[in-house]
């Protein structure tokens, strides 16, 4: 744990991209092949269930550290994570002056994090209390962070797959692929993962995602690209990136977030039993009616279930709509050109006896390349994005190869202007991490007469000087606190953008958005200039399905 401690150190201390790989080989050099795969296992972003609520552990730490409750909780508030919270709050214990216990980190893990699930409480307090005791202050912060499955210190997937590769000599795509889909923390799993060669492929497991750059508009936009000619131009589907795999019979559906999202559209594996053995399509997973694709909402009913069931199959029919081949009769395709990969794409579709659909539509089809001979013919057909029910287009360079997460260059995304309203500030919470002192996370209301109705919650695109103002602004016209949200004068505008909206009772005002932000403050406007209810209501879709990009 001093190893995993120390790695966790010298991340913190730097913000060069070099010295984070640098830390990281030397660990990944250096570290047992059990501990090294936890450490790889919670750097790569994957986390154990939580086995202990934070309340819990809150209460736990007012009977070891003596302080009220109150302020464990005021101190939870004004920190913002919970792991150095604990971390702050637990008194000096004789492990401090010694270093703690050097227990591995693999040992932590498995014989003090994961049992916590299948223990009874006083048995689950008596083993994180004793832990806590065990260990030194720097040591307890890291065991918290392992705890609480708050494991981010600014290392991405990108950055740990560069310090291993740097450390075993292997290529950074290769251990990029290893990594992905389903594996274990375990040293057998660790040693596949490095080994120079390695005879035993999963026939599971996907490929990394290839991840699109949003069009620079300040950097001269899709004119910057070049001729029109070099690149294939798609629809942007409202839908879920997904890999659909037929490999050694058995058909599996991956989401780019490394989910086994399979028993959420059964449809899909069982039409995929006619492709050829050994491929592995790229494409989305849209929500489909009789007029083509349809809301995301839609789609959202199928998530995150262990069985979907006739009706909900029937309510909600989907379809994969393919735009790239991966894989072909067991041969990886990724470095060739994406126009030769798109041409055998459309030879496995076309040649497959694929089953029809709701409205008699293939479950698997093709993604369609859109035809428009120029920049500004394609400007036009992506002003009617919304009203095909996808968010805009997709650039891919031709010559492109299938690369690893998202490089810049290759492929764009190009999306509709997002909707925008003016709302007030309604109520303000403290934020998170780096942002805990400071009231960052915002609701807004729009007028329905001469009442203010809540409407959108956004804590993301002021700059860090706007947010200081903000709070500032918060702490002096507070009207009332509803624990840590506070209640304030309507006084300040800001305009939000949101990529769509849609209708819903969970919600005051009738509606729901998606990916709410603030794109400006409008000093310039007073809160009685700010939209109304119907004007954000005039911004729904129509009550139909929305009509199909194909």
């Amino acid at each position: 744990m001093r190893r995993f401690t120390a790695l966790v150190d010298a991340l913190d201390r730097t913000t060069r991209t070099t010295e984070k790989v640098d830390a990281l080989a030397r660990y990944f050099t250096d570290a047992p092949p059990a501990d090294a795969a936890w450490a790889l296992y919670v750097l790569t972003g994957r986390t154990v269930k939580r086995a202990v609520s934070g309340a819990r552990l809150r209460g736990w730490m007012v009977e070891r550290s003596g302080h009220p409750d109150w302020l464990v909780e005021e101190s939870y508030s004004a920190v913002g994570d919970l792991a150095e919270t604990l971390a702050l709050l637990h008194p000096p214990t004789d492990a401090d002056g010694r270093g703690g216990t050097d227990h591995p980190l693999h040992h932590l893990m498995e014989e003090r994090v994961l049992p916590l699930r299948n223990m009874e409480e006083a048995e689950a307090r008596r083993a994180v209390l004793d832990t806590w005791a065990g260990l030194d202050a720097r040591q307890r912060f890291v065991w918290n962070k392992l705890l609480t499955g708050a494991f981010r210190l600014g290392v991405g997937r990108k950055l740990a797959v560069r310090g291993l590769a740097k450390a075993t000599g292997l290529p950074p795509s290769l251990l990029a692929h290893r990594i992905t889909g389903a594996w274990s923390p375990t040293p057998d799993d660790f040693a596949w993962i490095v080994a120079p060669e390695s005879s035993e492929a999963d026939p599971g497991r996907p490929y990394p995602f290839f991840l699109a750059h949003p069009v620079d508009d300040d950097a001269g936009g899709v004119e910057s690209l070049g001729p029109r000619e070099a690149w294939q131009a798609e629809w942007k589907w409202d839908g879920i990136r997904a890999q659909l795999i037929k490999r050694v019979g058995e058909v599996l559906v991956w989401s780019r977030g490394e989910e086994l999202v399979t028993p959420w559209f059964p449809e899909l594996a069982d039409a995929a039993a006619v492709l050829p053995d050994g491929h592995v399509l790229d494409g989305e997973v849209v929500a489909w009616g009789d007029d083509g694709v349809r809301a995301f909402g839609d789609l959202q009913r199928r998530l995150n279930r262990s069985r979907v069931g006739a009706r909900l199959l029937t309510q909600v029919p989907v379809r994969f709509l393919a735009y790239d081949l991966l894989e072909a009769g067991g041969v990886d395709l990724r470095e060739r050109p994406l126009a030769e990969r798109r041409q055998a794409l459309e030879a496995v579709i076309r040649g497959s006896d694929i089953p029809r659909g709701h409205g008699g539509a293939p479950v698997l089809g093709l993604s369609p390349v859109i035809e428009a001979p120029g920049w500004a013919d394609l400007a036009a057909l992506r002003s009617t994005a919304r009203e095909r029910g996808v968010e805009g287009l997709m650039l891919k360079r031709r010559e492109s190869p299938y690369r690893v997460g998202r490089p810049r260059g290759d492929w764009w995304k190009w999306k509709v202007e997002p909707f925008r309203v003016d709302g007030v500030l309604l109520y303000a919470q403290r934020g998170h991490g780096r942002r805990a002192s400071l009231h960052s996370d915002y609701t807004f209301g729009v007028w329905d007469g001469e009442t203010l109705v809540p409407f959108a919650k956004a804590y993301s695109g002021l700059t860090d000087a706007e947010i200081r103002e903000v709070d500032r602004w918060v702490r002096r016209h507070t009207v009332e606190r509803f624990g840590p949200v506070r209640s304030v004068e309507p006084a300040l505008v800001f305009e939000l953008a949101f990529e769509g909206i849609r209708r819903s009772t969970r919600h005051k005002a009738g509606v729901a958005v998606r990916f709410p932000r603030m794109t400006r403050w409008r000093r310039d406007k007073p809160p009685a200039e700010a939209d109304t209810l119907e004007t954000v209501r005039a911004l729904l879709p129509a009550d139909a399905a929305s009509k199909g990009a194909s």
